[in-house]
């Protein structure tokens, strides 16, 4: 009778598992679920956040093409004229994916080269006129160099290179 009370319990003990595994989870099995958590969290927010990044310069760049190929038809119609504004080929109120207009710069005109965006070497990017975003923080300097400039998107090379003004 005893050998047969000793096999019931050792049988409950198997079918039930251990007490510990009844109570449920530790604090330390806690704390380990919440660090996984909390690294899976932070490795999607940083990939999300680098996708909208890259999602809205390029709204920016293909936004600045559009812009281009309306001035490039406004030339043409008009004897090699730039338009003096935006407004002049029905693009005024078009802003970048941050909320700000894009910024246009016709040189028809212009005496120096105080206004019009420059490299590193502080020569002109552009011969004709200047087309640019002022990106993220919403500030912009002439020299691509510059810290304002770095995050804009521009036209540059006549219009050979639309993109980040860092990669430029």
């Amino acid at each position: 009778m005893h050998a047969h009370r000793a096999r019931l319990r050792l049988h409950r003990r198997r079918a039930c598992g251990s007490r510990r595994a009844a109570r449920g989870f530790t604090l330390m099995e806690l704390i380990m679920a919440l660090i996984v958590i909390g690294v899976v969290t932070a490795l999607a927010v940083s990939s999300y956040s680098r996708y909208t990044t890259r999602s809205r310069n390029a709204v920016a760049m293909r936004d600045l093409g559009r812009i281009q190929l309306a001035v490039n038809r406004y030339v043409l119609n008009h004897d090699g004229a730039t338009p003096p504004d935006l407004a002049a080929v029905d693009m005024a109120g078009l802003t970048d994916p941050w909320g700000s207009a894009y910024v246009y710069l016709s040189f028809t005109g212009l005496r120096g080269h105080g206004a019009m965006r420059k490299d590193h070497n502080l020569v002109p990017i552009n011969t004709d006129y200047d087309l640019y975003s002022k990106g993220p923080d919403g500030a912009s300097s002439p020299p691509l160099t510059a810290r304002a400039s770095r995050d804009d998107i521009v036209r540059a090379n006549d219009g050979a290179f639309i993109g980040l003004a860092s990669d430029y």
